[in-house]
């Protein structure tokens, strides 16, 4: 009796590490990195390669762990029952039934799963080898529950979609940047590549108001003032008004040699190239690499001018903002003092709302639009109005555009709106 509970117990130890491989095998493929695990597997890592081929048939895997992992689990436990029954009689049954599951939650369950969530990989790898034989010898199994599968699959009408949503990847990039994979700037890299194509035109426009552009009958010295004054290397020609671009003049077109060049103006301009507003970005950047041009003129639904985007507007969108030696260096939100911020207009409306923590409940695309849609005016030097809890003056305008804005962090909560003109002040 003696040899055969020595025999007992060897076998349970033996079924308890069985218990402990399956569940921590099974940890390890469900959190291991796949991209770390194929980059070692590139490198010529033969037990990365195994491991990754078997993550990819992670259906199979699973099943033949789950399917180990039970039988294991069954035999400790009518092994148990029969040895603790007959070393206690009656209550024998009890005491295998308590002192199993703490063994098997502790040693089989608990304990190994939590070591291979810390190494996955190492793990995988190392475990790879066993689990392909275990596959191998359990096939005709598999079998048959990947036909119960697709049986049940079919009945509830299930759908599987491997594909990661864009909001996915997301949430991907911040959790590799918190692991410490990668720096912020990668992150913000990798993030305004993943929205990159989501953008269009009309959101990364040079609005018309803003554009340097020169009739086509202007004479050659006003050109010259205009590209001395603008800095740009670029400007649009138009006949008639702004809505009728004919053409886009090049500095170097321009100025042939140590002076002016004494081609006519429409002889030297290369032809515009026209896009709707709601154009993809990412579409745009091929258009303007197919035709070897700089700007693209953006239309609206009139077929009017409604600004230009330039490929330096867009590779801004993957890199951020792009200076050169001649630009004068904008701070769009300064702080000017204490809970107090002076704005420039020509800012993004979506970097606006993110910076002050705005609901973004406007319909407008621009800072001075969403400014005239709380007014419900065209807005003037010295209008103030409460939205929420900031008060908000114009401090600057041009024309019928408002220039700069003065934000001012208050205890208030309600929209109002006061002027200068207001006969209450």
């Amino acid at each position: 009796m003696h040899s055969n509970t020595i025999l007992s117990v060897s076998i349970i130890a033996v079924l308890v590490l069985l218990s402990a491989y399956f569940s921590a095998t099974e940890t390890a493929f469900s959190s291991l990195n796949k991209t770390r695990i194929r980059t070692l597997a590139e490198k010529g890592n033969k037990k990365a390669a195994l491991a990754y081929s078997l993550s990819e048939q992670y259906d199979r895997l699973l099943s033949t762990i789950l399917i180990g992992n039970n039988i294991v689990n069954i035999a400790m436990a009518s092994l148990g029952t029969i040895l603790f029954v007959r070393l206690f009689g009656d209550i024998g049954a009890t005491i295998s039934t308590i002192v199993i599951t703490v063994i098997v939650l502790i040693f089989g369950e608990i304990s190994p799963k939590s070591l291979a969530k810390d190494s996955p990989e190492q793990f995988a790898m190392l475990s790879s080898p066993i689990i392909k034989v275990f596959i191998w010898i359990l096939t005709p199994l598999n079998f048959l529950f990947s036909l119960w599968k697709k049986l049940l699959a079919k009945m509830l009408k299930v759908k599987s979609n491997p594909k990661m949503t864009q909001d996915e990847l997301l949430v991907l990039v911040d959790e590799v940047q918190q692991d410490g994979s990668i720096d912020k700037s990668e992150s913000d890299l990798l993030r305004n590549a993943i929205v990159f194509t989501d953008r269009e035109a009309e959101d990364i426009l040079t609005h018309r108001v803003d554009l340097e552009a020169v009739p086509l009958e202007a004479s050659k010295e006003e050109i010259a003032r205009v590209f001395s004054e603008s800095k740009y290397s670029r400007l649009l020609v138009y006949k008639g008004n702004i809505d009728h671009i004919v053409g886009v003049l090049h500095q170097k077109d321009f100025y042939i040699g140590s002076g002016i060049t004494k081609q006519k103006i429409k002889d030297i301009i290369s032809p515009p190239l026209f896009v709707p507003k709601t154009s993809k970005i990412g579409n745009l950047l091929k258009s303007l690499q197919k035709n070897k041009s700089h700007i693209a003129v953006i239309i609206d639904e009139y077929g009017g001018t409604l600004g230009i985007v330039t490929m330096e507007d867009i590779l801004e969108e993957l890199v951020g903002e792009i200076w050169d030696e001649h630009d004068d260096i904008v701070e769009n939100f300064q702080m000017i003092g204490p809970d107090t911020y002076q704005v420039d207009c020509s800012a993004d409306i979506e970097d606006f709302m993110r910076f002050f923590h705005i609901e973004n409940d406007a319909d407008s695309t621009s800072i001075n639009g969403w400014i005239m849609e709380q007014l419900e005016r065209i807005p003037c030097t010295g209008d103030h109005f409460q939205y929420k809890d900031w008060g908000i003056t114009v401090i600057a305008t041009d024309s019928r555009r408002v220039l700069k804005i003065q934000l001012q962090h208050t205890k208030e909560k309600e929209t109002r709106t006061v002027s200068d003109s207001d006969p209450t002040l």
